[in-house]
């Protein structure tokens, strides 16, 4: 066998490794159009309907306690709308941020996602990397890497759709990007975030991350439209007032004020702040009633040891080992 001939072998030999890796680590086999397929009749009749078109932007939500992901798209109107809502198969860890690799959390936040980020290849079907770790994130020094949303239903620090719900959330995004915008926002939420859900959370470690990121929520849900995020003071703000990208570590901007936002978040602290004062009632109650039964107890117990009640008060006779006297009779009278 030549030199020429055995490198050529091997050469070949290199090729189907590669080839089979690929495969193996992406997920995709040769003819597989799975990232093209068409958004049904019906999905786009939906978004007519609507007021919406494929190629109009959208905006993803995600809430971890109810697993569910949102799709909005922008309408007509210039405003967003709910266009559908898909189940969650899964997602790794508990309700909180992801803060290092391996610990198999999922993230929780905002992320910019970019046609870069959308995965034709995964070996879960289709995919998109949330973009984690972001600005905020950095600057927490966390750490992480393919983060995903994805399909084949089960995850390990992702979230993991069924395969026909990433296909067409997978479509979604990529006709958004077609109709010429070059990104969508992802919002990543612990469950949703009203007053009385963060009260049952008042003594989690996360609770003022959490009131964060409800801020951009906050906006998205008055305005229907997505807020502009940046991070300052290792925060997110939103829609501050300034111009180009802010330093993570340094000092925040003001904010752009709205007067439904402020009012939104006013209700929702008066919510937050009654929850926690309804839920410190009932502790109080259920320590007065458990004292009163203590002192109850305590108080016909000691009636029954004062009346000799014990179960063991029998006095035992006492055992001299001596034989009883023998009982005299009174003398006879005359």
């Amino acid at each position: 066998m030549t030199a020429t001939l055995l490198r050529k072998i091997c050469s070949a030999l290199i090729l189907v490794w590669v080839a089979f890796g690929l495969a193996a680590c992406g997920g995709f086999i040769k003819g597989d159009n799975r990232h093209n397929q068409p958004l049904s009749s019906g999905t786009v009749a939906a978004l007519k309907a609507m007021g919406s078109s494929p190629g109009e932007a959208m905006v993803v939500r995600i809430f971890k306690q109810e697993e569910v992901l949102e799709i909005w798209k922008r309408t007509s109107s210039g405003e967003f709308r709910l266009f559908k809502t898909y189940e969650i198969c899964a997602y790794s860890g508990d309700l909180g941020p992801k803060f290092k690799e391996g610990d198999r959390q999922s993230p929780e936040g905002f992320y910019t996602i970019t046609p870069g980020l959308m995965n034709p290849r995964s070996n879960f079907y289709l995919a998109f990397n949330t973009g984690f770790p972001n600005k905020f994130d950095r600057a927490h020094g966390r750490t992480g890497s393919n983060l995903m949303v994805h399909g084949d239903c089960r995850s390990v620090g992702c979230y993991a759709m069924t395969d026909a719900g990433i296909a067409e959330i997978f479509a979604l995004a990529r006709e958004t990007f077609k109709g010429g915008n070059p990104s969508f926002q992802l919002q990543i939420f612990p469950f949703r975030m009203t007053g009385p859900n963060l009260a049952a959370q008042a003594n989690n470690t996360h609770l003022a991350f959490w009131k964060n990121i409800k801020d951009g929520h906050d906006y998205f849900e008055v305005t229907k439209t997505p807020p502009i995020w940046d991070v300052c003071e290792r925060r997110y703000i939103f829609n501050a007032a300034a111009t180009g990208p802010l330093d993570a570590m340094g000092p925040c901007p003001p904010t752009v004020q709205n007067a439904a936002l402020v009012a939104k978040q006013q209700a929702d602290e008066t919510k937050f702040s009654t929850a926690i004062a309804a839920e410190q009632r009932a502790v109080n109650e259920a320590a007065a009633i458990k004292a009163r039964g203590e002192a109850v107890s305590g108080f016909f117990g000691g009636i029954g040891n004062f009346f000799g009640g014990s179960q063991n008060s029998e006095i035992a006779p006492a055992n001299t080992g001596q034989p009883a006297p023998t009982p005299q009779l009174p003398p006879p009278r005359s």
